[in-house]
């Protein structure tokens, strides 16, 4: 049995570290400001930003806190993929909590829509114009990282709610300020939380996936048994499992039975730039095998 490696390869949430480290700087100096206007003005929109931005601040930390375990917990003979799942928990968290503060808001407004409380325009409006500016800013350093990492993803999407919700508390502000008009406020605080739903869904269904190990959504598994078996030499393919175990970091293994006349270390090395330039999968755990040995593995039942 031999391995492809990919050493030196770091997660894609590590690579955006100080990027998280800066956006949560940002959130939590603007968190403090929103929870005290808000609790003054009795705002409902601007209570539910403030909720948003409470998990925010912490799904950052948290994923900072994953970002970290995973870069100093290395391999061990107990831990031997390390803690980069750790990671992936953090988005599964993330996705928790948004769905806890949506539910939340939506219970709250219901509640106030037979007496809307009257809530005063203008302190709502000035934090909400310092929140929308504090929240582009998030959003600017996080939205690369995005694309290349759940657990960054996680984080996005909490900035990326806070910024939908600072633009509605921006116009509840307004049109309490020029109208007087008191349900705006608790419908643009359903609003707020009504966007946030269908994409805390997407966040928490690729989290599990990772989690329950499905092979990745963009990696055609199916695609790499028909390439691995039609490799010179090769006649089954069996075992072959792709999984990720964080963002950035696909995981394979396989087993290749071969014909008696092929050459095991060409066979291994075939697969495994197979592998890694048609799928850039670059840790790749293959066994070359006779034929006759492989009847063996057709007695398992998993």
């Amino acid at each position: 049995m031999d391995h492809g490696h990919g050493h030196g390869v770091s997660s894609a949430s590590g690579r955006h570290l100080p990027r998280l480290v800066a956006a949560l700087a940002i959130g939590a100096a603007f968190l403090v400001l929103e929870i005290v206007v808000g609790v003054l003005t009795g705002s409902l929109a601007l209570i539910s930003d403030a909720a948003h931005m409470l998990t925010d601040v912490f799904g950052l930390a948290m994923a900072l806190t994953a970002v970290m375990l995973a870069r100093r917990s290395g391999p061990t003979y107990r831990r031997t993929f390390g803690l980069y799942r750790a990671e992936v928990l953090a988005a599964l968290g993330n996705a928790l909590l948004l769905f806890g503060v949506a539910a939340y808001v939506l219970v709250e407004a219901i509640g106030r829509v037979a007496h809307p409380p009257e809530v005063p325009g203008l302190p709502v409006l000035l934090t909400a114009s310092a929140g929308l500016l504090a929240n582009i800013a998030a959003f600017a350093l996080l939205r690369r990282g995005a694309k290349e990492s759940l657990n960054v993803r996680g984080a996005y999407l909490e900035v990326l709610a806070d910024l939908i919700g600072s633009v509605g508390v921006l116009v509840s502000g307004a049109i309490t300020l020029t109208t007087g008009w008191r349900y705006a406020d608790p419908i643009i605080g359903v609003a707020i939380g009504l966007f946030v739903l269908p994409r805390t869904a997407v966040l928490a269904r690729r989290a599990l996936r990772i989690l329950f190990q499905h092979a990745p959504a963009e990696v055609d598994v199916e695609g790499i048994a028909a390439g691995l078996t039609a490799l010179a030499g090769v006649r089954d393919v069996h075992d072959l499992h792709v999984w990720t175990l964080t963002s950035g970091m696909e995981v394979a293994s396989a087993h290749l039975a071969v014909e008696q006349h092929a050459e095991p270390a060409q066979v291994l090395a075939q697969a495994q730039n197979l592998l890694a330039n048609g799928y850039h999968i670059k840790h790749a755990t293959l066994q070359v095998e006779p034929c006759e040995s492989a009847k063996r593995c057709e007695e398992l039942s998993w």
